[in-house]
């Protein structure tokens, strides 16, 4: 075990310390858990660059806790500087969470559960993210989880919450069985589930290739359930329902986050089995379509941004289809900031005008200046405008996929490109909406927006400003969601942009070599300069359409222009119907017939059987109830009777 190994297996350990001693609380105990919460991430973020500042080689360190004949569950940590990069933005997403959450749920009377349990999360994401085993990554993935539906839930008083939760826990566990199963045939088939001695066996071959397959596929399911891609993305959209710092945790740094990395950290696995990663691909094409197409017509400013996260983690998953890990790596980097960014300063506007309808909007960009200049840097980001952080990672997908051979590159590139238009012109609408035109308020009386309405004077209206421990944080993430791309051109971080062969990589990374940093030409330089023309004239497009559609009348919708095509993506294509009629109602008939069948047939059978008991202990009870004469003669004539017999027979013998 090196020396650092330790200091790893403690990221994890210090949030699941706070949770602990958190939980122990009452719940009224706001300010102790808020310390509590804040310190937890803090110092997980803290012990994340004091490892990455130092960090040498990958490296490791195991503790066995369990055998079961030949395979062993260990305790262990495998680090290195993906896992630490991620950790990072775990952690400052995290800490901008506590923060945030103190004065955006002040009148919470359940404070103490939810910042433990928001502690918790963050402790099984680093889990996830250092662990060395598999079995311990699993342990990660299923807080993480267990989390979500908690947190979802938290506010008890939203008549969808509750649903919303119970749907994103479902969902998810449908992907969670396949992923148990690709865990079990990886294991078994390695004859351990280390994750270096796993990716070892792959690498050399000692692993069939249907097993392979059967587990990359069975892994690809829980991935697609967590990172919300199609067909398991339709409990997303349906999570905003839960407090918004929430949204902001699960979108940006963990859960969601969580699905690229495993296949990210298992590439290997993927990139092995036959035909897994041509599943990935055609999977990411159509979600980042899907979702982004969905958000052109979502009224809600929360689920305008959950589509748009569904979209994003679909270009993460078509980069590791065609090979660019690392161009998926540095764009779940810098769409933690810029997610995280935007979700928060949505909870501010929400906060302002009470209501998260964009109908419910308007004119706030004066009202809310931080807000605004903070958010437009954070759609700036998300829709690629350079030279902001959105713009590198996006940009550095497509280039790969451009360059890359065969149908899923090709066709990974064509909806990317698509999506960038599509993506450019929702979120100018969501920014033209909310921060743009004539304040427009909403239907509920005395809205905050209703007095700015007639007067026209924003000083007028009485919008909540931001309280600083919520603004503080969204201003922070700008810095992130402006110059993390300017990390492209640090030394230290060419490796993983310009890895040559991920699978050589992995086997490297297995030996605990680092990757060589490759040096691209001067015309390479010059091609990638001449092809960043490209997606800017896209984003450029779909800009120009949204402020067009948008100037004919500022204070309608831009999405009405969409004609007959707009109910279609506001119900996103209604698959989540699709879903309630294939598979909800048949297994809700089937539960209510199982059910009636135990009711009527086997607690019928239980309680006919009782009652016929009952009933002929009746008729004995009442032949028992005779007067006591009448017993008295029926004993003394049985008596004679006997005796009778008994001389009769006497006197024979």
């Amino acid at each position: 075990m090196t020396t650092h190994a330790p200091l790893a297996m403690l990221l994890p350990a210090i949030p699941f310390a706070a949770a602990l001693v958190t939980l122990l609380l009452p719940q009224r105990s706001r300010a102790v858990a808020a310390t509590l919460g804040i310190a937890g991430a803090a110092g997980a973020l803290a012990l994340t660059l004091v490892l990455l500042l130092t960090f040498d080689q990958p490296y490791g360190g195991y503790v066995e806790l369990v055998r079961f004949g030949e395979l062993a569950v260990s305790f262990g940590v495998r680090v290195d500087t993906a896992a630490l990069l991620v950790a990072v933005a775990t952690g400052v997403v995290a800490l901008a969470v506590q923060v945030y959450s103190v004065s955006y749920l002040h009148d919470d009377q359940r404070y103490a559960p939810y910042a433990a349990q928001v502690s918790l999360f963050t402790a099984a994401m680093l889990l996830v993210l250092v662990a060395g085993d598999l079995i311990v990554l699993l342990v990660g993935w299923e807080v993480m989880g267990i989390c979500s539906y908690l947190l979802i839930a938290h506010d008890r008083r939203l008549p969808a919450a509750p649903g919303a939760a119970v749907k994103a826990f479902l969902v998810t566990r449908v992907g969670d069985v396949g992923f148990w199963l690709g865990i079990i045939l990886l294991g078994v088939g390695a004859g351990s589930f280390r994750i270096a001695d796993v990716l070892a066996a792959v690498t050399a071959g000692e692993i069939s290739g249907t097993v392979l397959t059967v587990a990359a596929l069975g892994l690809l399911a829980g991935v697609a359930g967590k990172s919300a891609q199609f067909p398991l993305h339709t409990w997303l959209p349906d999570a905003m329902a839960g407090p918004t710092p929430i949204s902001a945790l699960i979108h940006a740094a963990t859960m969601v986050a969580a699905g690229i990395y495993v296949v990210f950290r298992l590439y290997p696995v993927f990139s092995g089995a036959t035909g897994v990663l041509a599943v990935l691909g055609v999977m990411a094409a159509v979600t980042m379509l899907l979702g982004a197409l969905a958000a052109t017509a979502a009224e809600d400013i929360k689920r305008v941004l959950a589509w748009s996260t569904v979209s994003q983690l679909a270009y993460m998953a078509g980069a590791l289809a065609i090979g660019a890990t690392a161009a998926a790596l540095f764009h779940l980097l810098t769409h933690a900031a810029f997610k995280a960014l935007l979700f928060l300063g949505a909870g501010i506007v929400i906060h302002a005008v009470g209501t998260n309808l964009m109908s419910g909007m308007g004119g706030l960009r004066r009202a809310l200046p931080a807000t605004f200049w903070s958010m437009t840097i954070g759609l700036a980001a998300l829709v690629g405008l350079p030279p902001l952080a959105g713009f590198w990672s996006k940009d550095a997908i497509l280039y790969a996929a451009s360059g890359t051979a065969g149908w899923v590159a090709a066709l990974v590139f064509a909806a990317g490109l698509a999506t960038v238009v599509v993506t450019a012109w929702y979120a100018t609408r969501l920014w033209l909406r909310t921060f743009f035109g004539a304040p427009r308020p909403s239907s509920q009386e005395g809205s905050p927006l209703q007095a700015m309405a007639v007067s026209g004077d924003p000083s007028s209206k009485p919008v909540h400003g931001a309280p600083p421990l919520m603004l503080w944080p969204v201003v922070a993430l700008a810095v992130p969601s402006a110059l993390l791309g300017f990390a492209a051109f640090a030394e230290a971080f060419v490796p993983w942009l310009q890895t040559p062969d991920p699978v050589e990589w992995a086997g490297e990374y297995v030996a605990g070599a680092q990757a060589p940093v490759p040096v691209l030409a001067e015309q390479e330089l010059l091609h990638i300069g001449v092809f960043m023309v490209v997606p800017v004239a896209a984003v450029a497009l779909g800009i120009v359409l949204a402020w067009a559609m948008w100037r004919r009348d500022t204070a309608a919708d831009p999405a009405r222009l969409l004609g007959p095509v707009r109910p279609v993506f506001a119900h996103a294509f209604y698959l989540d119907q699709v879903q309630h009629a294939v598979v909800v109602r048949p297994v809700t008939a089937f539960a209510r017939a199982v059910r009636r069948t135990d009711e009527v047939v086997v607690d019928g059978a239980v309680e006919g059987t009782g009652r016929g008991t009952l009933g002929i202990g009746a008729l004995l009870a009442r032949a028992h109830r005779g007067a006591v004469p009448r017993a008295v003669a029926a004993v003394l004539g049985g008596a004679l009777l006997f005796g009778i017999v008994a001389v009769t027979l006497g006197g024979a013998w």
